[in-house]
């Protein structure tokens, strides 16, 4: 009998997505910068890639169905249930956006945005089950939350995800079995900006990922620094998707 493979625990950050106008051109930037190879993804929401280390998937990049949509990563949180987690969003102030549906054999999903708009989405697990942040550069490294209202997204996340929430350095985080799995913070930098998930991934060299990203026609928009998880650069790609990389250790 082969072994029950289980879901990650509801409130896991287990995947992160980027919907892009230039799909050739994203593989092009985030192979070359990150390792990355790539796969054919389920099709529900169009032209749709996953990208790998080695065998393992670790993202997924498509084309936006919406004209004008933002090129940005969204990052999704595994549920139990999917159709339930997006009442939840609906009952305690939020959008759903698209969904629940069932992307093929993969999982049911939905996109959804909290109370101060921010955009995430919700998984639930089937044949792909995702993928927990870790230390291993190239992979999702960590998940953080940029919010004029920090205190009113800690308690929607709570009450959607049904994890509890703790203070940490910088902010508030979510907690999965007692450890912190993604970061919620008053968003400072967001100077007229939306509030928004910004994803993180681990390399081996900040200063060196951010100059080879220039190199590939992204930019830098925060150059290496320290942070409280350690050294970290913000940089956007040739489309100008956000994203920050994070020194791996």
């Amino acid at each position: 009998m082969p072994a029950l493979t289980l879901r990650l625990a509801q409130g896991t950050p287990c995947w992160v997505s980027l919907m892009t106008d230039d799909l050739p051109g994203a593989r092009a930037f985030y192979g070359e910068l990150l390792g990355w190879t790539f796969a054919p993804g389920p099709a529900q929401l169009g032209e749709y890639v996953r990208a790998r280390l080695g065998e393992e998937p670790v993202a997924g990049l498509g084309v936006s169905a919406v004209d004008g949509f933002p090129v940005q990563w969204t990052s999704y949180f595994a549920v139990d249930d999917a159709d339930r987690a997006a009442q939840l969003v609906r009952e305690c102030g939020g959008t759903v956006a698209v969904g629940p549906l069932q992307a093929e054999r993969a999982g049911r999903l939905a996109i959804a945005a909290d109370v101060s708009g921010a955009v995430f989405g919700l998984w639930q697990g089937e044949e792909h089950l995702g993928r927990e942040a870790g230390p291993g550069p190239g992979g999702p490294a960590w998940a953080e939350l940029l919010t004029p209202d920090a205190d009113g997204a800690a308690a929607f996340y709570r009450a959607v995800l049904g994890v509890p929430v703790a203070e940490a350095e910088g902010g508030s985080a979510l907690l999965v079995s007692g450890r912190p799995v993604a970061g919620i913070r008053r968003g400072a930098e967001l100077r007229g900006h939306p509030p928004r998930w910004r994803t993180h991934f681990a390399v081996a060299d900040v200063d060196l990922t951010a100059r080879r990203a220039v190199e590939l026609g992204g930019r830098v928009l925060v150059p290496p620094q320290g942070t409280p998880r350690g050294r970290a650069a913000r940089l956007a790609d040739p489309r100008g998707g956000h994203f920050s990389v994070l020194q791996a250790g």
